[in-house]
């Protein structure tokens, strides 16, 4: 089986002689982009957890409405530090 693979790219890149250069390149944009979803794969499972903890868990739920919404509890005091001139909210 790899015999006859191998005849059949051996008598492509004697037909076309960038065709073992851009084999080797595509053999590296399929090992990019085998990477690349391995990577949204695991962030996928990341987000699909989260999204999981804000439909059961009141903790997580009011834990991202106070670090991405910036909200309080009514009678909590807020202090706001920044480091100096400048200095992003």
């Amino acid at each position: 089986m790899y015999a006859g693979a191998l005849a059949l790219l051996a008598g492509a890149a004697a037909l076309d002689p960038e065709g073992l250069r851009k084999h080797v390149r595509l053999q590296e944009d399929v090992r990019r982009i085998a990477e690349d979803n391995r990577r949204l794969a695991f962030e996928n499972a990341r987000l699909a957890r989260e999204a999981e903890a804000l439909r059961q868990d009141p903790a997580a739920l009011e834990r991202a409405a106070r670090e991405e919404l910036r909200l309080v509890r009514p009678g909590e005091v807020v202090y706001r530090v920044e480091d100096g001139p400048g200095a992003a909210p």
